[in-house]
């Protein structure tokens, strides 16, 4: 198992331990139950991802096979959902023209109408799980001082259906067993001002040329996107004084002093790169 597995295998069994294990159990018990609980939720499979094989006459290969997750730890469940009646499950889904790439989703169903919109979440970075979106901003649940989870008063899925992705390929529990996977995706363009636009234009020509089902696609959001550092970068300062947060001398400043900086380790890191 290569170094990058083998850390992602190690956080994910930090994160599950901490949420899901009483703080009573042994060590030996602890590692057994995280185990137990990373092959139940097929993160790292054996054979392959967990995908619908060629062979099977009744579905088409690339399908998603997702499993139930469940949270047994949950406390505080006063939104009178019950846990078995929200939907939430987690899968990997095979990527056409990468060389082994899987990549790794959470699904929630809305806690209030399964016809409520779809919302997917990319987490920026790049290189950030979508996990720290799930379990910190607008995600069902919250990390309590107990360290069980409760329900999040203000979780999007109050609202909508919600897809958290690890992306891209070698962020949080998507892998590639082959590492050129992960070096095309290093040296492209990532951070979710630039991947945000082109996954909704994807969907968007996909649909004009009526490639598969139509999705209706509605719109999407960036926060404090990423798009154009060299250009991005020089307007902070003028921004800031704007909005009465520096003075007019401190802008001045950063004008000359920070602004100039910048732009020469933007230029040699390769622009938006």
């Amino acid at each position: 198992m290569g170094h990058s597995l083998v850390s992602r295998l190690i956080f994910l069994s930090n994160l599950l331990l901490i949420l899901l294990l009483p703080s009573t159990c042994a060590s030996d018990d602890v590692v057994l139950y995280a185990k137990k609980l990373v092959r139940g939720l097929n993160l790292f499979p054996d054979d392959d991802v967990n995908v619908v094989p060629a062979t099977n006459s009744s579905l088409q290969p690339h399908n998603i096979v997702e499993k139930r997750i469940r949270f047994p730890s949950l406390v505080g469940l006063n939104s009178g959902v019950s846990v078995e009646d929200l939907g939430h499950y987690a899968g990997y889904y095979s990527i056409h023209h990468s060389h082994a790439a899987r990549m790794f989703y959470f699904f929630f169903e809305s806690r209030n109408s399964k016809e409520d919109p779809v919302v997917i979440w990319l987490t920026g970075g790049p290189g950030c799980s979508s996990e720290l979106a799930l379990f910190y901003e607008n995600g069902p649940f919250k990390i309590a001082d107990n360290l069980s989870l409760v329900w999040n008063e203000y979780g999007w899925d109050k609202a909508s259906n919600l897809i958290y992705v690890d992306q891209p390929t070698g962020t949080g529990f998507s892998y590639s067993t082959d590492l050129r996977d992960i070096r095309h995706n290093e040296e492209g363009e990532s951070y979710a001002g630039h991947y945000i636009p082109a996954f909704a234009t994807r969907i968007h020509r996909g649909n004009q040329a009526k490639e598969g089902i139509h999705i209706n696609l509605k719109g999407f959001a960036i926060g404090n996107g990423l798009t154009n550092p060299a250009i991005q970068y020089k307007a902070y300062a003028d921004y800031a004084l704007e909005m009465g947060i520096i003075k007019k001398a401190t802008r001045n400043r950063l004008n000359k002093v920070l602004v100039p900086a910048c732009e020469l380790a933007i230029k040699l890191c390769g622009n938006t790169t």
